[in-house]
């Protein structure tokens, strides 16, 4: 059995992008979404994983390395039921699992949770029209 980290790095960041992104291409409903926005190209792919890592180092180790608006690029996506964000969560969950000791994932997850309540008050309470 493979190591857990104890604590987050730039490179088990890099390593949790794969493991969730994995994930989230099988996804039956979350597939679909993230192959309509990103494509199926493995450059397409890799540029979305190394954008989404550098807004997790942003939000957990402070770097300011990430330039985008998560919350508009999510409000201009079609279309998906609020459920979503809970199969999106227990994905990332799962992912973090896999690669972080529990008290660093839940730490993580926190921080997730935190993000996805936002986008859903957005996208789905505030009626956000685009």
């Amino acid at each position: 059995m493979k190591q857990l980290e104890n604590t987050i790095t730039q490179e088990n960041i890099k390593t949790l992008m794969d493991t969730f992104y994995d994930a989230i291409r099988k996804d039956k409903d979350l597939g679909p979404i993230f192959h309509a926005s990103i494509g199926t190209d493995a450059i397409a792919w890799e540029n979305h994983k190394e954008k989404i890592a550098r807004f997790w180092r942003q939000m957990i180790l402070g770097e300011n390395v990430f330039n985008g608006q998560p919350l508009k690029k999510h409000i201009e996506l079609p279309p998906f039921p609020r459920e979503f964000f809970d199969q999106w969560l227990k994905l990332f969950s799962v992912s973090l699992s896999q690669i972080y000791i529990p008290e660093v994932a839940n730490e993580f997850l926190s921080k997730a949770q935190m993000i996805a309540q936002r986008f859903q008050i957005a996208m789905y309470d505030m009626q956000i029209q685009h």
